[in-house]
């Protein structure tokens, strides 16, 4: 656990952890997980305006038609990613204002996270490097092609729905990595991808609502 999210100006502890155990009555199991998201600070990753909301298990604005995703899907789609195991390296794509990518940094070994709208990769790049989150690499990218100068990853994890399960993400994924995208349009559905020796099987697990995995950089 990175100590130095500890003993910053945050909101009450109280609050916290009233959050931790709306996850838990929602199902979420991993203590992991769970310990990573009561540590990290969410009111430094929201708008001044809004830090009164920060632990409340809603999503929430951060400009330029994005937002910081609701707790519980931090939760849940971490909770998959991990399986029950340790994770190495990982990859995020959308890092959007940085929150997910703290998350990570708590539970992974090695976060690279991608983010095509460059002021929102400034500010997360500016807000990790605050809360001296050192195992995070924060780049100014087209996530829909993922990162593969960076070789393979045995976590992927994607912020923002595409329109159908990526063949190009898919190749980054190790053997033995899973892979938790959001899919669909107007329809949406989280799905988990798990890569073998013999292939890849692909697991379907519930409805979701992300905004849309946009192409290029901005």
């Amino acid at each position: 656990m990175n100590k130095s999210l500890s003993g910053i100006g945050m909101t009450s502890q109280r609050t916290r952890a009233r959050l931790i155990e709306r996850l838990r009555e929602q199902g979420i199991r991993d203590e992991t997980v769970l310990a990573a998201m009561f540590d990290v600070p969410r009111h430094l990753f929201v708008d001044e305006a809004l830090a009164s909301r920060a632990y409340d298990d809603v999503s929430l604005p951060i400009n330029f038609n994005q937002t910081i995703s609701q707790p519980y899907i931090v939760a849940r789609m971490l909770e998959v990613l991990r399986g029950g195991g340790p994770l190495d390296r990982v990859l995020e794509i959308g890092t959007g204002c940085g929150y997910q990518a703290a998350v990570l940094a708590q539970v992974a070994r090695e976060v690279f996270t991608l983010e095509r709208i460059q002021p929102l990769y400034e500010r997360a790049r500016k807000q990790l490097r605050e809360l001296k989150i050192r195992n995070v690499a924060v780049r100014y990218a087209d996530g829909s092609l993922g990162l593969p100068e960076a070789g393979l990853f045995d976590g992927i994890i994607m912020a923002a729905a595409a329109p159908a399960l990526s063949a190009v993400l898919r190749e980054q994924l190790a053997v033995g990595g899973r892979m938790v995208v959001p899919v669909g349009a107007q329809e949406q559905w989280l799905y988990l991808v798990e890569r073998d020796a013999a292939g890849f099987r692909e697991t379907r697990l519930e409805p979701v609502k992300f905004v849309p995995l946009l192409i290029g950089k901005a």
